[in-house]
């Protein structure tokens, strides 16, 4: 059996363009993307999924690899993979930043540990909100569906020039907010709590400065933080959830689901 070079490229280019935008969202999508995972396992999955979903999906357009229009095509299908994967990484954002806010208001901003996902620095209460987000998206299987959604985005929006629409990347921006407004929202049970005993520390200070109350009161303020978290814990990921459902449907949004 014989094979032309435009038949063999255009085989190729079958494979290319899907494996683009899946590996894509496995450099950016949260629990998949993380640093301890080594690079050699997301390459080989990305290149697992993208054998199983090929034979189903519609015919490719025949566009040359090696052209300028191969290369806007390539182009768009990283930005649908790195897009799908942002979204979801914004969302175990906002527990980063909730857990940030309550570290530096219970005075624990300075245990800190690596993060393994970002490589940075963070306090060790919010590697406890990310790693509880973790285990919540992997036990609603949050991996899966975010592969499901992207293996059917083939049919919705096929491989071509025209992908993202600028309203889209517009709206992809104005929703990194949640990255803010949701993480101070899921911490504020929290904050407020501390900032009243903190006051009436202050209020205590000033009426018997004899007692040495910010002496005392630091250990107290620990000890209240770790116990509200305990108490506030089940409600923050509820919060969290509701938060990921939001995720997804902006993920199915920009994917035309």
């Amino acid at each position: 059996m014989n094979f032309s070079e435009d038949q063999l490229l255009g085989l190729l280019a079958s494979f290319i363009w899907p494996f683009f935008r899946i590996s894509s969202m496995f450099l950016v999508a949260p629990v998949l993307s993380v640093q301890a995972l080594p690079a050699r396992i997301r390459v080989m999955a990305s290149l697992l999924i993208t054998g199983v979903i090929v034979p189903v999906l519609p015919p490719m357009p025949a566009i040359e690899l090696f052209s300028y229009q191969g290369f806007v095509v390539a182009i768009q299908q990283m930005a649908l993979g790195v897009s799908a994967g942002f979204i979801l990484q914004m969302v175990f954002s906002v527990m980063l930043v909730a857990g940030q806010s309550i570290a530096y208001s219970m005075g624990l901003g300075f245990a800190s540990l690596v993060d393994p996902a970002t490589g940075i620095q963070v306090p060790v209460v919010a590697q406890i909100f990310v790693i509880s987000a973790s285990l919540l998206f992997l036990a609603v299987n949050g991996h899966l569906l975010l592969i499901e959604m992207l293996a059917q985005s083939f049919t919705t929006l096929p491989v071509a020039e025209i992908g993202l629409q600028k309203s889209d990347l517009w709206r992809l921006i104005a929703w990194s907010s949640q990255i803010f407004a949701g993480g101070v929202l899921l911490a504020l049970p929290v904050m407020v709590t501390i900032l009243f005993v903190h006051i009436s520390f202050g209020v205590a200070s000033r009426a018997a400065p004899q007692l040495q109350i910010f002496g005392v009161g630091f250990p107290i303020t620990i000890m209240l933080g770790m116990v509200l978290i305990w108490v506030t814990l089940a409600d923050m990921l509820e919060g969290f959830a509701t938060i990921l459902h939001d995720g997804f449907t902006l993920v199915s949004d920009l994917l035309r689901l």
